[in-house]
């Protein structure tokens, strides 16, 4: 038997071609009645609508491009994870494309996309905001990560709050010599995360050391290493993202020092490894924040203008072991 076609259905259903053809698309302009009869004759004659010509007649690809600056490490792994169970939930599929430093790097990793997809997230905390707009195809609807483009639709997370958080957490379990491990220097998170802590300790009599790292495990175990071997005298530890207070604590205990009785660590993110080894960290939901991007960047594609601008999610501070009180 042949397989049904659209004209198949409108027969069936006794009403035009495109009043199936809107039906199947989900446009407003179709009466809910219709809709019903087109909804049964697909039922009865088994139509699957050919994804080709679906396409081509909403002008969409049912893609949507992510763009990251690195696609390694639980954070990323659990932002995709978030934004693929949106997506895929919506009818729709992820293309991933990343890069790590310099504008000639995003606008390339932007331009392979561009035709690809009905619109982008991008999450490029390295880039200035001008090097954004440069880079980032001018019709096409996009939501911004975390990035500097504070001008442009986004989501963006509040560090500073994440950062004093740990700070004050702290000053009231009484660490008076506290070391924190940033991430790089050209890094928007990581440099807001550094100056909302450095902001917090002022004037509470802590002495603060500020070391770089680069967000990996190596550097935080490194940065500690280092300062251990340099006899410096430290009793707390707050690293700028998880895996590097995971270096951190294998340092430490490698050098036989007591976490939390000698030193106090705490991370930022939470991902999944922050619970199984008990680290005090800040929680971000990172899977959620995935899906918060892909809703806004789908309300802006069928037209919903009050989904425009900035919002800013709140994390919280998840005590756990690693900063128990003394």
């Amino acid at each position: 038997m042949a397989e049904a076609t659209i004209r198949d259905v409108a027969r069936r259903a006794q009403v035009s071609v495109a009043s199936v053809s809107r039906a199947l698309n989900n446009l407003a302009n179709v009466s809910e009645h219709t809709r019903a009869r087109v909804n049964e004759a697909v039922q009865e004659l088994g139509y699957v609508p050919h994804a080709g010509a679906r396409s081509l007649s909403l002008a969409r690809t049912n893609a949507i491009g992510v763009v990251l600056p690195d696609l390694h490490g639980e954070f990323f792994s659990e932002i995709v994870r978030g934004m693929d169970k949106e997506a895929n939930s919506r009818g729709y599929l992820l293309l991933l494309s990343n890069m790590h430093t310099g504008s000639a790097q995003a606008a390339n990793a932007l331009k392979a996309l561009r035709g690809r997809v009905d619109g982008l997230i991008v999450m490029a905390p390295h880039l200035s905001e001008e090097d954004l707009a440069a880079a980032l195809p001018s019709t096409t609807p996009a939501i911004f990560v975390n990035t500097p483009a504070v001008v442009h639709d986004g989501i963006r997370l509040d560090n500073a709050a994440g950062a004093q958080a740990v700070a004050m957490h702290f000053i009231e379990l009484g660490r008076n010599r506290i070391v924190h491990i940033s991430g790089p220097r050209d890094n928007l998170d990581a440099e807001e995360r550094a100056d909302a802590f450095r902001r917090a300790l002022d004037g509470s009599g802590v002495q603060l050391e500020v070391i770089n790292g680069d967000f990996s495990e190596e550097s935080g175990e490194d940065s500690i290493r280092t300062l251990i071997a340099s006899g410096t005298s430290f009793d707390a530890v707050f690293a700028a993202n998880d895996m590097m207070a995971s270096g951190a604590l294998q340092a430490l205990r490698d050098a036989g020092l007591a976490v939390p009785g000698e030193v106090a660590v705490s991370g930022f993110d939470d991902i999944p490894l922050a619970r199984h080894i008990g680290l005090t960290t800040v929680r971000v939901r990172i899977a959620e924040l995935g899906q918060r991007a892909i809703v806004r960047l789908l309300s802006i594609i069928e037209g919903d203008q009050g989904a425009s601008g900035q919002e800013l999610h709140s994390p919280e501070l998840i005590v756990r072991t690693t900063t128990l009180p003394k």
